[in-house]
């Protein structure tokens, strides 16, 4: 669609709008300059980056903010939140109150936005539209892409301002994001605040192109370029972008040129700016500039202008107040709270589908289904059941998914919720991030474990602890499906198996279910949960067959199942690795070994008590995983069953896991490199010892 430079403004405005675009200028500038005061005198803690002199920004672009729209926001990330909660103030207590909460939570106090666990880098007001600020360049784009998508599956009219600096338009995920919100149309406005330095690096030197907003031609939509020290050129911009996006034009690209009077952060000391470079941005100083006009247009006197700037210093000084000397810090009682979603499944539940379990192991009659169908019908049941469900990912449409797990769900609910996308993985888990906060429940597909690597900032650093970071005060209901593991020769990219690696993460769950009737039970839980699971399903299992009862189940997550009791030793295992236990089993009771397998069904929340019961019975172990040994997860459960039920043990604790080598595509060599059934008898053997 080209790029649009916005020409200088005339400058007419009504009065009231002028004068309190310089009272949230004033606020913001007072504001950053106590914290500035704060940091230097080690009255707060961590770092700040700093928002002077790009109020204009901030302030004419949130002008256009409704109830019902979202932002999402950077480190940089003050002046987003500052204006976002002027905009919206009714009243100059609630106004102040605003102002309080932003200082405390940046003094880390329990009455900050966040409660104290984001500070000045995850700043967020989830219940009126502010998503949150990220300490990860360009981490928020795809949240915002998420917030956009979900606004026009739920057919609102709002739309999402995503705030970033210059340096995340070289970053992959604004591509990846850009791209997404263009082939669907979504109500999302990216504001680049090109204060032209990405930390210390100027934009000329990193980029080929002038202006960040030629990036949009590349995905034919709006680039506009406007003066960020200009407050009425940035609103009128976002303004007309707005009303393009709630008439269901797409998304556009802004590009506001600034520049940030303080360094990068607390240790930045600008000597990559030169002071006469520094002095003639100043002398454009949004402040100046807009006090300047509204004298010349004779709206208020020098007067009435000191007064503004006295009433917000006098704000800001009451927020210190607050913030310093009345409110308490967090207890370290509460150090967990904001976590996890509270279960939505109890005792009745796990009660009711342990009774289910056992009648259908006794029932012969049941119907048998493979694996890919019982994930199939979960998917199906739960669309029918809640039409915020929906799914997203690659060739999971006409195709069906890489092994058939979505086979036929394109045809019964159609393109909107069978949601075909790009190969963008870390777009994908970004997308799902964003939805999720905004009252959709995505289930994402990455096609092979081995790519969540390719989106683990945004699962581990944005959907794992949005959460937490913003005071537990929004939920993530979110399932990333994907699936892992060896056995088809496909070599060492796609034959990982890397749940040690999300288990690492608090705020998100882990499930690995072995059965048919487990996999659909467990998908059912996962999606009706308000947590964000990574449901990791294994490439061999997909044709195993299995009971599965017809009637309407779900598995709450955290309970382990005894899959066969036994006296004489446990094997911890899950996922594909149960089948070898029960295997194993089979042949060493032929030798009078009798031997329990417990299937753990998800990593996270672990079914501690299954294991320690299973334990004092046995008082061996054998933990079984295709993981490698190398602190693969199987060392977690080692170290788990040591420390609750170290006095039941009679013997050492035995492993088997796959050999530390990358997976060879060779067959003789991958079945050498991952447990058999023969490692788990010699693990058995060696226990009994």
């Amino acid at each position: 669609m080209g790029t649009m430079l916005v020409q200088e403004r005339v400058w007419t405005f009504p009065k009231t709008e002028a004068l309190e675009y310089l009272r949230q200028m004033w606020e913001i500038r007072l504001f950053e300059d106590a914290v500035y005061e704060l940091l230097t005198t080690n009255k707060i803690k961590g770092t700040v980056h700093l928002y002077a002199g790009e109020e204009a920004v901030a302030i004419g672009a949130l002008a256009n903010f409704r109830p019902g729209d979202f932002i999402t926001s950077t480190h940089r990330g003050h002046g987003h939140c500052l204006a976002h909660g002027a905009h919206l103030a009714r009243s100059d207590a609630e106004r102040q109150t605003h102002l309080d909460k932003m200082m405390a939570e940046l003094a880390g106090k329990e009455t900050g936005y966040s409660r104290g666990r984001g500070g000045s880098m995850h700043i967020a007001d989830t219940s009126r539209g502010n998503l949150g600020a990220t300490g990860i360049v360009g981490g928020n784009i795809p949240v915002a892409t998420g917030a956009g998508l979900s606004l026009k599956m739920q057919k609102r009219d709002g739309i999402v301002l995503c705030f970033f600096g210059d340096g995340a338009v070289n970053n992959g995920i604004f591509h990846e994001s850009l791209n997404m919100a263009s082939i669907w149309n979504l109500p999302v406005i990216y504001i680049v605040e090109n204060n032209m330095y990405a930390m210390s690096v100027p934009w000329h030197t990193v980029t080929k192109v002038p202006d960040a907003a030629h990036r949009a031609n590349a995905y034919d939509i709006p680039g506009v370029v406007v003066d960020g020290m200009d407050v009425f050129a940035v609103r009128d911009a976002v303004g007309k972008a707005a009303e393009r996006a709630r008439r269901g034009d797409g998304p556009t690209l802004i590009e506001c040129k600034t520049y940030r009077w303080y360094g990068h952060s607390r240790s930045d000391p600008r000597a990559y700016r030169t002071r006469q470079e520094e002095a003639q941005w100043k002398e454009r100083d949004p402040i100046l500039v807009l006090s300047q006009k509204i004298l010349e247009a004779d709206l208020a006197t020098q007067t009435e202008l000191d007064e503004i700037e006295q009433l917000a210093r006098a704000e800001i000084e009451r927020a210190l107040k607050f913030a310093l000397q009345e409110s308490p810090n967090p207890d370290p009682k509460n150090l967990f709270d904001g976590l996890f979603a509270p279960s939505k499944f109890g005792a009745a539940e796990i009660e009711t589908e342990r009774a289910l379990r056992e009648k259908i192991r006794a029932d012969k009659t049941t119907r048998q289904i493979p694996y890919w169908q019982a994930i199939n019908e979960a998917l199906e049941e739960e669309m029918k059941r809640d039409e915020r469900v929906f799914v997203m990912g690659e060739d999971i449409g006409i195709y069906g998914g890489a092994y058939g797990a979505t086979r036929g769900l394109l045809e019964k609910f159609g393109p909107e919720r069978i949601r075909e996308t790009p190969i963008s993985e870390s777009a994908i888990a970004g997308v799902g991030v964003g939805a999720a906060m905004t009252g959709m429940r995505p289930v994402n597909e990455i096609m092979y474990i081995d790519f969540t690597l390719l989106s683990a900032d945004q699962l581990a650093n944005q959907g794992a602890k949005n959460r937490y970071m913003f005071g537990g005060k929004s939920i993530m209901p979110f399932v990333l499906r994907t699936e892992g593991g060896a056995g088809r020769g496909v070599a060492a990219q796609h034959s990982q198996s890397l749940e040690a690696i999300w288990t690492h993460f608090p705020g998100l769950y882990v499930v690995m279910p072995a059965t048919p009737y487990d996999a659909k039970g467990l998908l059912k839980a996962a999606i009706r949960q308000d947590n964000l699971v990574m449901f990791i399903e294994h490439k061999m299992l997909y044709g195993e067959k299995g009971p599965v009862p017809e009637e309407e189940y779900i598995i709450p997550l955290g309970v382990a199942d005894v899959k066969r009791a036994g006296n004489d030793v446990t094997i911890i295992a899950y996922s594909r690795m149960v089948l070898r236990a029960l295997e194993a089993a089979e042949e060493l009771a032929n030798e009078g070994i009798d031997v329990e397998v417990i299937d753990l069904r998800t990593l996270k929340p672990l079914d501690t008590a299954t294991l320690v019961t299973s334990v004092q019975k046995t008082g061996r172990v054998v933990i079984l995983s295709e993981g490698y040994k190398n602190t693969g997860f199987n060392a977690e459960l080692l170290a788990t069953v040591n420390d609750l039920a170290f006095d039941y043990l009679d013997a050492p604790i035995v492993r088997v896991a796959s050999a530390d080598v990358p997976v060879p595509a060779s067959p003789a060599l991958e079945e050498y490199a991952i447990p058999q059934t023969r490692d788990v008898i010699a693990a058995v053997r060696k226990v009994m010892e």
